[in-house]
Protein backbone atom coordinates (compact mmCIF):
# COMPACT_ATOMS: atom_id res chain seq x y z
CA UNK A 1 0.00 0.00 0.00
CA UNK A 2 1.02 3.23 -0.92
CA UNK A 3 0.63 5.69 1.81
CA UNK A 4 2.38 8.50 0.42
CA UNK A 5 0.13 11.82 -0.08
CA UNK A 6 -0.52 12.43 -3.37
CA UNK A 7 -0.07 15.99 -4.43
CA UNK A 8 -1.87 17.97 -6.57
CA UNK A 9 -0.87 21.43 -8.09
CA UNK A 10 -3.39 23.89 -8.61
CA UNK A 11 -3.45 27.49 -9.60
CA UNK A 12 -4.62 29.46 -6.70
CA UNK A 13 -6.35 32.69 -7.17
CA UNK A 14 -5.23 35.76 -5.56
CA UNK A 15 -7.56 36.60 -3.08
CA UNK A 16 -8.33 40.17 -2.82
CA UNK A 17 -8.76 41.84 1.15
CA UNK A 18 -11.13 44.27 2.04
CA UNK A 19 -9.16 48.12 1.84
CA UNK A 20 -7.70 49.17 4.79
CA UNK A 21 -9.87 51.18 6.57
CA UNK A 22 -8.90 55.22 7.38
CA UNK A 23 -7.22 55.81 10.85
CA UNK A 24 -9.65 57.54 13.16
CA UNK A 25 -8.38 59.83 15.45
CA UNK A 26 -8.90 58.97 19.18
CA UNK A 27 -11.61 61.44 19.99
CA UNK A 28 -13.59 60.48 17.23
CA UNK A 29 -13.73 56.62 18.03
CA UNK A 30 -14.24 58.04 22.19
CA UNK A 31 -17.25 59.95 20.52
CA UNK A 32 -18.64 56.89 18.96
CA UNK A 33 -18.02 54.43 21.36
CA UNK A 34 -19.76 56.35 24.18
CA UNK A 35 -22.87 57.47 21.70
CA UNK A 36 -22.93 53.21 21.08
CA UNK A 37 -23.33 52.71 24.81
CA UNK A 38 -25.15 55.75 26.23
CA UNK A 39 -28.10 55.83 23.25
CA UNK A 40 -29.40 52.52 24.23
CA UNK A 41 -28.91 53.12 27.59
CA UNK A 42 -30.49 56.03 28.15
CA UNK A 43 -33.85 54.40 25.49
CA UNK A 44 -34.01 51.77 27.56
CA UNK A 45 -34.14 53.83 31.21
CA UNK A 46 -36.25 56.66 30.24
CA UNK A 47 -39.51 54.37 29.86
CA UNK A 48 -38.86 53.67 33.62
CA UNK A 49 -38.49 57.26 35.08
CA UNK A 50 -40.75 59.64 36.05
CA UNK A 51 -41.18 62.23 33.04
CA UNK A 52 -39.43 64.96 35.02
CA UNK A 53 -36.34 62.66 35.11
CA UNK A 54 -36.56 61.22 32.26
CA UNK A 55 -36.37 64.84 30.57
CA UNK A 56 -33.22 65.35 32.94
CA UNK A 57 -31.69 61.85 31.86
CA UNK A 58 -32.56 63.00 27.92
CA UNK A 59 -31.14 66.69 28.23
CA UNK A 60 -27.84 65.11 29.55
CA UNK A 61 -27.72 62.86 26.64
CA UNK A 62 -27.85 65.92 24.25
CA UNK A 63 -25.41 67.60 25.68
CA UNK A 64 -23.12 64.53 26.36
CA UNK A 65 -23.46 64.45 22.05
CA UNK A 66 -23.06 68.16 21.97
CA UNK A 67 -19.94 68.11 23.94
CA UNK A 68 -18.46 64.94 22.36
CA UNK A 69 -19.05 66.39 19.01
CA UNK A 70 -17.16 69.47 19.60
CA UNK A 71 -14.33 67.10 21.72
CA UNK A 72 -13.51 64.78 18.23
CA UNK A 73 -13.17 68.24 16.42
CA UNK A 74 -9.62 68.97 18.40
CA UNK A 75 -6.79 67.89 16.71
CA UNK A 76 -4.23 66.51 19.25
CA UNK A 77 -1.26 66.92 17.10
CA UNK A 78 -2.07 70.59 17.22
CA UNK A 79 -1.76 70.78 21.00
CA UNK A 80 1.84 71.84 22.01
CA UNK A 81 3.66 70.18 24.59
CA UNK A 82 3.93 74.41 26.16
CA UNK A 83 0.17 74.30 26.12
CA UNK A 84 -0.16 71.11 28.18
CA UNK A 85 2.14 72.30 31.09
CA UNK A 86 -0.61 74.01 33.18
CA UNK A 87 -2.43 71.08 33.22
CA UNK A 88 0.45 68.69 34.25
CA UNK A 89 0.62 70.77 37.14
CA UNK A 90 -2.86 70.80 38.17
CA UNK A 91 -3.00 67.28 38.16
CA UNK A 92 0.88 66.76 40.07
CA UNK A 93 -1.00 69.28 43.24
CA UNK A 94 -4.04 67.34 42.83
CA UNK A 95 -2.31 64.13 43.87
CA UNK A 96 -0.70 65.96 46.28
CA UNK A 97 -3.57 67.47 48.22
CA UNK A 98 -5.56 64.72 47.66
CA UNK A 99 -2.90 62.33 49.21
CA UNK A 100 -2.71 64.23 52.18
CA UNK A 101 -6.20 65.34 52.26
CA UNK A 102 -6.67 61.43 52.58
CA UNK A 103 -4.05 61.19 55.73
CA UNK A 104 -5.91 63.32 57.19
CA UNK A 105 -9.24 62.22 57.02
CA UNK A 106 -7.80 58.59 58.06
CA UNK A 107 -6.10 60.32 61.25
CA UNK A 108 -9.15 61.71 62.01
CA UNK A 109 -10.93 58.50 61.47
CA UNK A 110 -8.63 56.68 63.54
CA UNK A 111 -8.45 58.89 66.24
CA UNK A 112 -12.49 59.48 67.10
CA UNK A 113 -13.23 55.86 66.02
CA UNK A 114 -9.94 53.71 67.89
CA UNK A 115 -8.84 55.94 70.52
CA UNK A 116 -7.77 53.23 72.33
CA UNK A 117 -5.08 52.21 69.90
CA UNK A 118 -1.39 53.88 69.85
CA UNK A 119 -0.04 55.63 66.86
CA UNK A 120 1.98 52.76 66.18
CA UNK A 121 -0.71 50.43 66.45
CA UNK A 122 -2.59 52.60 64.20
CA UNK A 123 -0.36 52.42 61.57
CA UNK A 124 -0.02 48.68 61.97
CA UNK A 125 -3.50 48.12 61.04
CA UNK A 126 -3.65 50.91 58.50
CA UNK A 127 -0.64 50.65 56.63
CA UNK A 128 -2.24 49.65 53.75
CA UNK A 129 -3.89 52.96 53.26
CA UNK A 130 -1.42 55.14 54.65
CA UNK A 131 0.69 53.23 51.69
CA UNK A 132 -1.25 54.62 48.99
CA UNK A 133 -2.49 58.09 50.43
CA UNK A 134 1.94 58.78 50.79
CA UNK A 135 2.25 57.35 47.43
CA UNK A 136 -0.06 59.08 45.66
CA UNK A 137 1.34 61.87 47.27
CA UNK A 138 4.89 61.50 46.34
CA UNK A 139 3.34 60.52 42.46
CA UNK A 140 2.11 64.15 42.86
CA UNK A 141 5.43 65.04 43.65
CA UNK A 142 7.59 63.79 40.91
CA UNK A 143 5.11 65.19 38.32
CA UNK A 144 5.94 68.77 40.01
CA UNK A 145 9.31 68.02 40.01
CA UNK A 146 9.36 67.15 36.48
CA UNK A 147 7.66 70.34 35.53
CA UNK A 148 9.83 72.49 37.52
CA UNK A 149 12.87 70.51 35.53
CA UNK A 150 11.41 70.91 32.56
CA UNK A 151 10.96 74.87 32.59
CA UNK A 152 14.12 74.85 33.50
CA UNK A 153 15.66 73.41 30.85
CA UNK A 154 13.07 74.81 28.48
CA UNK A 155 14.93 78.31 30.25
CA UNK A 156 18.51 76.68 28.84
CA UNK A 157 17.36 76.07 25.63
CA UNK A 158 15.99 79.42 24.81
CA UNK A 159 18.79 81.25 25.97
CA UNK A 160 21.58 79.30 24.45
CA UNK A 161 19.06 80.25 21.08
Amino acid sequence: MDFEPQTTRTASAKVEFAPEPLPRKPLELLRDTEALLRRPTVGAIVPMLSPKVARRVEAASFVAEDFLEDLAEIDLDKISDWELQPARIRVGLSFVGFGALMIVVLLLYLNTQHPELSAVQQIGKYWYQYVWFVCLGVAGMFVLGREAMRSAQQQQNSNKL
